[in-house]
């Protein structure tokens, strides 16, 4: 999985410091400009990642031995979609954790900077008696709390 954020020092110091996950690497920045053109003349990063005249930095993170995500950070191209997309629309997503006491776990993190939307609680079906909570991280991207 990946995530573009907008600064990628304070989400790495969000995702490993405040969530425990360990940055494995970085790389970057990778400039289209720095980069020869392809033979159909689109440069690198159009080529690529689908991006035309991108600069990007990247690094990953692992949370224990479970998922790894990539955080990246887009300098280029100017003009490009500041505000996170919804759960609802086409590429919105979010990361789901699984924590002993939602409740607990979203005052935690709404003391370091996230969102939290209400409680979903559940009493009926396959998982009755479960709570999931939706919480926004610092930079509007949501993740979910499931127990």
């Amino acid at each position: 999985m990946s995530r573009t954020v907008p600064d990628l020092d304070q989400a790495l110091a969000f995702y490993c410091g405040v969530l425990g996950a360990v940055e494995l690497y970085r790389m970057g920045p990778m400039d289209a400009a720095d980069m020869p053109t392809g033979p159909d003349g689109r440069d690198w990063m159009e080529a690529h990642v689908g991006v035309q005249g991108a600069c990007l930095t990247l690094a990953m993170i692992a949370f224990g031995d479970g998922a790894r995500v990539q955080l990246v950070q887009y300098d280029r191209p100017d003009g490009r979609w500041t505000e996170p997309p919804l759960n609802c629309d086409i590429g919105g997503h979010h990361i789901a954790f699984r924590v002993d006491d939602v409740l607990a776990a979203a005052a935690w993190l709404t003391e370091r900077g996230c969102t939290p939307l209400d409680a979903i609680e559940i009493d009926a079906g396959p998982l009755a008696g479960k709570t999931n909570l939706y919480i926004q991280d610092p930079f509007g991207l949501q993740l979910e709390l499931v127990d």
